[in-house]
């Protein structure tokens, strides 16, 4: 090995170390950012924009918080599925929750939309949660 080699060892990388415990805690962190952020936005948007863009921020973010459990639960059972461990619930049932779940959340979006005459910038803020609650983990996990 040359001078200039470094050896990455486990110790030193933690995405290396990082367990489906550990996935399971950040996502259920990013839930509670989710509904941190939503309960916070919305109470500002209540005052500032009137309670319907207020509501529509909360049912974007009610989307963004299902999505995510959602994923998680599929997560769980692929990992289940290739650490050979019995899964905690049958895979035709998180699958088709999972894809139930597209329906509902387009029917959710749809009805909310046409009966709240709020900003659709809200709706579209609160399904952005996702993505700042993961990104927060994220830079949590590289920080670490």
């Amino acid at each position: 090995m040359s001078e200039n080699e470094t050896v990455v060892t486990d110790e030193a990388n933690p995405f290396l170390q990082f367990t489906d415990a550990d996935l399971k805690a950040a996502l259920n962190r990013c839930l509670k950012w989710i509904a941190i952020f939503a309960l916070a936005i919305a109470a500002i948007l209540a005052v500032t924009a009137g309670w319907q863009t207020a509501v529509l921020l909360l049912v974007g973010a009610g989307v963004s918080a299902t999505g995510l459990y959602e994923w998680q639960k599929l997560i769980e059972l692929i990992n289940a599925k290739l650490d050979k461990q019995k899964t905690p619930k049958s895979a035709g049932f998180v699958v088709g929750m999972f894809f139930l779940r597209f329906g509902i959340a387009a029917a959710v979006l749809y009805g909310s939309l046409k009966c709240f005459h709020g900003s659709i910038y809200a709706l579209i803020a609160g399904l952005g949660l996702a993505v700042i609650a993961l990104t927060i983990e994220a830079v949590r996990l590289v920080r670490s």
